[in-house]
Formats: C-alpha cells, sequence, structure tokens
C-alpha cells in the first residue's frame, strides 16, 4: 500500500478545461486494530464543465469514496486533486437515503439549503416553489415527507439540491432504492433537468442502462482498490427518452461496457472469470 499513506494530497484550482481533476487519488482506510484497507488504487479522473459523468463499477471498489472526495467530505490519502474556484462553494450533493427532515414541510425542506445561506423567508419560498413546480410536486408543498412516496421523496431531494444553483451536482446511487417504474420516471426527470439547466453533474450508480441513458462520458472502475478501467463517450442524441433503450447504438454501448466490467465484478465477488 506504499509509503505514503498519511501524505494529504495537495488541492489547487482545476484547468481551463475541468472543473474538477484528479491525478493518482488514492484512499486508505484503517480500522481500531490498526489493519489498512486500500479503496482507492491511484484514480486519473477530469470533471469537465457542463458535461454528465456517470462512474460504475463493482460493489466495494470505491466509488462513492472518490465521490465523497470530490465533494470534500472525505479526504484522499494521496494525490492531487484540482478544483475550479469558483466550484467549491457550489456542490451539492444527492444520496440514495434522501436524508429529509421529518419535521419540515416539503416546501422547507427544499428550501433548506438557501435558509443555512441566509435567504430570507419569502425568497426561499420563491425558489423553492419554483422547482417543486418543475419536478411535480408543487401539489405537496405542505406536506409532510412521510406523506410521499419514493418517487416524490428521491425528486424532493433534488430539489433541495438544485434551489442552491450549484455549479456541481454530486449523486451517490439516487435511484438505487426506488421499484423499476419509479425509477425509471425519475431518470426521465434527472435527463430533463440536466438538459435544462446544464449544471455539471456526476452519478455514481450500479446500472448499466442508467449510466449510459443519462451520461456524456460513463467511467468504468476495476475491484477494489478501485482504478479507472476504462471510459466511455456516449454519442448518443439529446434530448433523451426511453426509446433511446431499444436503439442499436444503446445495446452495442451497453455491451462494450458490460464486456469490460464483467472481470472485475467477477474479482469483486471472487468469482472464476
Amino acid at each position: 500500500m506504499g509509503d505514503h499513506r498519511n501524505e494529504a494530497p495537495h488541492e489547487a484550482p482545476a484547468t481551463a478545461t475541468a472543473l474538477v481533476k484528479a491525478a493518482g487519488i488514492g484512499k486508505v482506510f484503517v480500522d481500531d486494530r490498526g489493519r489498512a484497507r486500500e479503496a482507492l488504487g491511484g484514480v486519473d479522473l477530469e470533471v469537465p464543465p457542463g458535461g454528465f459523468l456517470s462512474i460504475i463499477g463493482p460493489s466495494g471498489c470505491g466509488k462513492s469514496t472518490l465521490l465523497r472526495i470530490i465533494g470534500g467530505l472525505s479526504a484522499a490519502t494521496t494525490g492531487t486533486l484540482e478544483i475550479d474556484p469558483s466550484v467549491r462553494s457550489r456542490i451539492a450533493f444527492v444520496f440514495q437515503d434522501h436524508s429529509l427532515f421529518p419535521w419540515l414541510r416539503v416546501v422547507d425542506n427544499a428550501a433548506f439549503g438557501l435558509r443555512m445561506a441566509g435567504i430570507g423567508r419569502a425568497e426561499r419560498r420563491r425558489r423553492a416553489m419554483g422547482w417543486l413546480e418543475r419536478l411535480g410536486l408543487a401539489g405537496v408543498a405542505d406536506a409532510w415527507p412521510d406523506e410521499l412516496s419514493g418517487g416524490m421523496r428521491q425528486r424532493l431531494s433534488l430539489a433541495r439540491a438544485l434551489v442552491t444553483d450549484p455549479a456541481l451536482l454530486l449523486m451517490d446511487e439516487p435511484l438505487g432504492a426506488l421499484d423499476p417504474q419509479t425509477r425509471l420516471v425519475v431518470q426521465q426527470d434527472l435527463a430533463r433537468l440536466y438538459e435544462e439547466t446544464g449544471v455539471t453533474m456526476v452519478l455514481v450508480t450500479h446500472s448499466l442502462e442508467e449510466a449510459i441513458w443519462l451520461g456524456d462520458r460513463v467511467v468504468a472502475m476495476t475491484a477494489r482498490p478501485g482504478r479507472i478501467a476504462d471510459v466511455f463517450d456516449v454519442p448518443l442524441p439529446r434530448p433523451r427518452d426511453e426509446a433511446m433503450l431499444d436503439t442499436e447504438a444503446f445495446t452495442s454501448l451497453r455491451h462494450a461496457l458490460w464486456s469490460r466490467l464483467e472481470t472485475e465484478v467477477r474479482a469483486s465477488m471472487g468469482a472464476p472469470s
């Protein structure tokens, strides 16, 4: 695992062609007994402005760890992380666990980030209602989170993130807990929001179809310790819809992506290749 376990990564402004640039990012976790586990083994990655980057790989390969490092929620052990100065204070997250506040009504959950930024109540509500309207939630603005379906809660999480006008939206398996039909609907919402806003987005997912449908590029990771195995460009026009799933271009790319990932998934499971 090397002799540089305690070196802090250098952080600097990103280049003009990337909002985020990671070089040789490594992460080692040490448990209470002092045993080290290498989660990331030297990741090189760029996030271009205005792009939609999907990250996919075997369970436990460090996808979520990488996302948290990019967002400043976790420190890398080694490597260099360059972030555009205009982005540092404008990063928003959406997680699989929607983390809504049960004691706040829907509109107040959506406006929570604005409240933390010191925005007045009337302006908070105006902005929050605008995003609730775009996501089909205006009719439940005064409901409580536990009165919403799973899909509505996740759309509320998206509204809460986007209402802050982020420069970079990081999403960690945001649709993973949804049933297939609901997941398809929220995927459509997410694709539409990306196309309407142009916000730079990074999505961690286990779904091949989701990674391709939503992304401009798909980053495939190796089994732990995670590294970049390959990067696939997605040559599919926007706007996108579910009819795209049946096209030859989509199925061909899905086959190529799985062909690259299958060995890594089997390795992560200890299964024969």
